[in-house]
């Protein structure tokens, strides 16, 4: 069973004494100093999942349909690609070139449009969101539970910008697992990791923590249950953290400008250098953010052609080709997708279209997935699924073994066994093997 702490009042005073924030003492701190002297297991396979926060439309990215009528089509004209016969949406020029390491799946056929926030829960986690019960955890929390800490940094990150301007509702917390394998929210990348660095010189730093340690040692005889150890070795490892050189990755300022250039000064692009660098490092799963791909109306369909779609073509080219050309793209899966697609026909001349969940898009690119290939198809009008549908569950178990994740796997909430996939969840098996 995982187990899971919190800060009391008394012990965050004790760590205030120390000069380390709560913010720096989150959960993820524990394992670090719980697997320092682990030895690595074998190389596992990273994640990057980048989210498309609105909803694209699927026949304005990678399910184009050139032959319907206008309506059907939008703005966008269709492009060849690297893979013969594979055809995507213009706006992704740049990504259409490197489609030999990709695997489009159109079939997305799933059961939550009507709101954002619950295809968000869905898409992450593949339960439907209903608050009378448990709270899931999204892929990033099952990926950092089940992954040592080894790299001295969390096994979660998230990063970028939501169509509400910042914040990250109901992806980044660890569910029932725990505030130990939240995501760690990188707001502004200016400032890297926050807390993380002594508050003041290295002597008056060790006096600090030196007075925190035999506070804390008190406590611990005091009290010798096994949430006061855990919470003892998660200061210890912000201790650790602060002294340590790897908290450098955080830095983009040690990039050449080629790089920033090359990925874009957009947020986005900037995220994703950032994940480059993480993934690099150890961090097992990485997710960034772009927004607003919530074309209900002219000004935001703009917004998607003049900024969503060039950031996101920017950006991902860079980050494929930089995997690639470092060793890393087979052993890291980049995600490509949103809460849910968008309906066929559009409702003004802009391209504007609503919410849809019946028949949409989502792409890998590398960790191993068959490149150069489309798993699903729809109708002439991308409305329907007419072969191999995929709901959010299938789309979770598919994720976790390509991680080498059983999806069977069940999890602890408390003392009660949870299955980490909804069931009925099953792998697509064209894509897995």
């Amino acid at each position: 069973m995982m187990s899971t702490f919190n800060l009391t009042r008394r012990e965050t005073f004790q760590l205030a004494a120390a000069g380390v924030s709560a913010v720096s003492c989150s959960g993820w701190l524990g394992s670090l100093a719980a697997h320092a002297a682990e030895t690595p297991a074998k190389k596992q396979k990273s994640c990057i999942l980048l989210w498309m926060d609105g909803g694209p439309s699927q026949t304005d990215t990678f399910d184009p349909k050139p032959d319907a009528p206008q309506e059907y089509r939008g703005t966008f004209q269709t492009i060849a690609t690297s893979v013969p016969g594979l055809q995507i949406a213009e706006g992704y020029s740049k990504v259409s070139q490197l489609m030999q390491h990709a695997c489009v799946i159109r079939g997305m056929s799933t059961t939550e449009a009507a709101e954002h926030w619950r295809a968000r829960i869905y898409m992450h986690t593949s339960y439907r969101p209903n608050f009378a019960g448990l709270s899931y955890p999204s892929f990033g929390s099952i990926v950092s539970s089940l992954r040592p800490q080894g790299t001295g940094l969390p096994n979660f990150m998230v990063t970028g910008k939501t169509m509400e301007g910042g914040g990250f509702p109901y992806i980044a917390g660890g569910g029932y697992l725990g505030p130990r394998h939240s995501g760690i929210i990188l707001r502004d990348l200016t400032k890297g990791l926050e807390h993380s660095s002594p508050p003041v010189d290295a002597t008056e730093f060790a006096a600090r923590m030196s007075l925190a340690d035999r506070l804390a040692a008190g406590f611990q005889r005091a009290t010798p249950i096994s949430a006061v150890a855990a919470q003892r070795s998660a200061y210890q490892g912000a201790v650790e953290l602060m002294r340590s050189p790897k908290g450098k990755v955080f830095d983009l300022t040690q990039e050449p400008a080629e790089a920033h250039d090359r990925y874009g000064k957009h947020y986005f692009g900037q995220g994703c250098l950032l994940a480059r660098r993480l993934i690099e490092t150890g961090v097992p799963f990485v997710e960034v953010y772009l927004g607003d791909w919530d074309t209900h109306e002219q000004r935001r369909a703009d917004m998607v052609r003049n900024e969503c779609l060039p950031a996101s073509d920017q950006a991902m080219h860079a980050l494929i080709t930089d995997l690639k050309e470092r060793g890393l793209l087979d052993d890291t899966l980049i995600i490509w997708m949103g809460e849910f697609g968008r309906t066929p026909k559009t409702h003004h001349a802009s391209g504007a279209r609503n919410h849809y969940d019946k028949a949409w898009s989502t792409v890998f690119f590398g960790g191993g997935v068959p490149g150069g290939s489309i798993i699903g198809k729809t109708d002439q009008h991308a409305a329907e699924v007419v072969d191999r549908p995929v709901s959010g569950p299938d789309f979770m178990a598919t994720v976790l073994k390509l991680l080498g994740i059983d999806p069977g796997l069940e999890l602890h909430a408390g003392n009660r066994p949870v299955r980490a996939v909804a069931p009925g969840g099953k792998p697509i098996e064209e894509i897995t093997g």
